[in-house]
C-alpha cells in the first residue's frame, strides 16, 4: 500500500479532527483521497493550521519521517509572509530556503519518498494582500529553487490560483485571499491530481 503523506498548514490542515489519526479535514487532501479510493493508497494529513517552516522542522520527525512514506507533499511559506506583516517578525528568504532545506534533506535521507512541492498562494483580495508580493515572490523562487536541487515534482500553484482568480475573481477561490473556498480547494486537489500522475 502505498502512503500519500500531505504536510502544511491551515491550507493543508482544513479544519481535520487532531483526536483522529485518519481524518483528512474538509479541503484538498480529502477531495484527492476521494478521487484515489479505488486506488491501493493510504493518504495521510498532517497540516497544522498557522505553522510556518520552522514549525513544520520541528515536527518533522513525527509528523514525516516516522510515517515512512512514498510520497510527501508540502505546501508551507503563506503563514511566513504572514507574520512579517502582521507580527513584525523577521521571516527573511534566506532563513525560509534554509530551514526548508534541512526538512527536504532529512526526508531524502531518512525516507524513500518522493517529493511534491506546491508553492505557498496568495490572491489579491483584500487589497492590502498586494503588499504581500514583495514578501512572498522570493519564497516562491526559493521552493522552484529547492525542487530543482532535490529532484521534486513543483507545482505552481501561485501562479495556476491567480490565473483563476483572474477568471472567476479572487473571492470565489479564497475569501480572505489565503484560505480556499470548496472552489478553491477543489482547484488544489484537481491540479494535484494532474501533475502527479
Amino acid at each position: 500500500m502505498k502512503k500519500l503523506l500531505f504536510l502544511g498548514d491551515s491550507v493543508t490542515d482544513a479544519g481535520r479532527d487532531f483526536e483522529n489519526d485518519r481524518e483528512l479535514g474538509h479541503g484538498y487532501v480529502k477531495m484527492i483521497a476521494e478521487q484515489l479510493e479505488k486506488e491501493d493508497v493510504t493518504v495521510i494529513n498532517r497540516g497544522v493550521s498557522a505553522n510556518r517552516v520552522a514549525d513544520l522542522h520541528r515536527r518533522i520527525e513525527a509528523d514525516a519521517i516516522s510515517f515512512q512514506p512514498d510520497v510527501v507533499t508540502i505546501m508551507i511559506g503563506i503563514n511566513d509572509t504572514w507574520f512579517s506583516f502582521s507580527r513584525w517578525e523577521d521571516t527573511s528568504v534566506t532563513a525560509f530556503k534554509e530551514v526548508y532545506r534541512v526538512i527536504l534533506s532529512r526526508i531524502k535521507e531518512e525516507t524513500n519518498a518522493e517529493l511534491v512541492l506546491m508553492e505557498p498562494f496568495v490572491l489579491p483580495y483584500p487589497e492590502d494582500r498586494k503588499e504581500w508580493r514583495g514578501d512572498l515572490d522570493p519564497k516562491i523562487g526559493a521552493v522552484r529553487e529547492l525542487a530543482a536541487e532535490f529532484g521534486a515534482t513543483l507545482i505552481p500553484l501561485d501562479g495556476l490560483m491567480n490565473a483563476l482568480a483572474i477568471k472567476h475573481g479572487p473571492t470565489f477561490l479564497a475569501e480572505d485571499g489565503v484560505h480556499p473556498t470548496k472552489a478553491g480547494h477543489e482547484a488544489i486537489a484537481s491540479t494535484w491530481l494532474e501533475f502527479t500522475k
